[in-house]
């Protein structure tokens, strides 16, 4: 009984809440200072709802195409040539975006974590996080994977001493007060950034795939549901932690502003943890990227290597590094465009327009806003 409790609920629900949590989420304390958090509030319920019904849809979509697939297979089976290109260029821009915020995040750790010993510079250590990473992915080095999960442990643990620790510290004046009705230029602020952290849609067919036997399949929508749910409360508990302790001295990344309210220690072993959590992320991510060029698109190893690697770092050099724009450009564009995608593929198999249209609707604003954002 204990070992398909396990097997059916604990580890496939382990694995699509780990695979939820990204960096994303260590940029919405700073999002809800802007916005304050009762705007930040309704953004949570009406996104985690609409995250929930995507992956529903996700879910009936999966169950009815064959196994072994992935969007782009998915958009093949069901759009056909045109729907596979579009999910292969958005994936391929997706990942680079992904790859491009994860160097950000974590060369910055690593700063954070060096600079008052060693000395040195942001873009020095970035470099050196981007040298150890590109490294691992070059030689496709496959034991990282193994690894992952314990590292986000690592990171969820360090978090929770972070969370007792700085329990007693929290201001209620700073998370009410502030902000209490946002700057017209801010209202939309959270769209991008809320949607990236709670977007896990990829990780559904790997889940599928774990529900072996007769009637395990229809445990995936409460596997899901359960998950997106479990971490939108979370991250709404750390949203309210770090604005608590930090207030208005909230930084882009949460982790950082703590540091000058609580045990530098803790701080930087949890700067540390999630550090490693992005290297592992990057690595993993650039694995992926690198196979979609050589195997998808028939590229020789150096040059997909080149390709995945290079393009964040040269971006990154160029002054692309802005954490909070990256997480609301590719948050609210591509995984919009993906909503799109799916949506489409829920009309294929017979879904309801009275679904199908509303969402459109949101991801279509949605893009739009940050496309024009992004101009401006």
């Amino acid at each position: 009984m204990l070992k398909n409790l396990f097997k059916n609920y604990i580890y496939p629900i382990a694995v699509f809440s780990g695979g939820i949590v990204g960096v994303g989420f260590l940029s919405l304390p700073y999002i809800t200072m802007k916005v304050g958090i009762w705007t930040m509030l309704v953004y949570f319920l009406v996104m985690t709802i609409l995250v929930i019904t995507i992956n529903l849809i996700f879910c009936q979509i999966s169950l009815k195409t064959p196994d072994f697939k992935r969007l782009p297979g998915f958009a093949k089976y069901h759009l056909g040539k045109k729907g596979e290109i579009i999910a292969i260029v958005c994936t391929i821009i997706g990942a680079f975006g992904s790859l491009l915020i994860l160097l950000i995040v974590g060369g910055g750790f690593l700063a954070d974590i060096l600079i008052p010993l060693l000395g040195g510079s942001v873009i020095f250590y970035t470099t050196v996080y981007f040298l150890i990473g590109s490294t691992v992915i070059f030689f496709g080095i496959k034991m990282i994977s193994r690894v992952e999960l314990w590292i986000l442990v690592f990171l969820l643990l360090s978090l929770l001493f972070v969370f007792i620790e700085g329990f007693s510290h929290i201001k209620l004046s700073n998370i009410f007060v502030s902000n209490f009705i946002p700057l017209a230029s801010d209202l939309f602020l959270p769209y991008g950034p809320v949607l990236f952290a709670l977007w896990a849609v990829g990780l559904i067919p790997e889940v599928e795939e774990m529900l072996r036997g007769e009637g395990k399949k229809r445990l995936l929508k409460k596997i899901v549901v359960v998950s997106t749910i479990s971490i939108s409360v979370l991250y709404f508990l750390f949203i309210i932690l770090v604005l608590g302790i930090t207030g208005s001295q909230t930084t882009e990344t949460a982790l950082v502003g703590l540091g000058g309210f609580l045990n530098s220690n803790l701080i930087s072993i949890s700067l540390f943890a999630g550090m490693l959590a992005t290297l592992a992320a990057f690595i993993t991510q650039g694995i992926i990227l690198k196979k979609v060029f050589m195997y998808d698109l028939g590229i020789k190893h150096w040059q997909s290597f080149v390709m995945t690697c290079f393009t964040p770092l040269i971006l990154f050099l160029l002054g692309f590094n802005s954490f909070i724009f990256l997480l609301s450009f590719f948050g609210g564009v591509f995984f919009g465009i993906f909503g799109l995608l799916i949506l489409l593929m829920y009309k294929k198999i017979g879904g309801k327009n009275i679904v199908i249209y509303p969402l459109s609707i949101i991801f279509i604003l949605g893009t739009i806003y940050e496309i024009v954002y992004f101009i401006k």
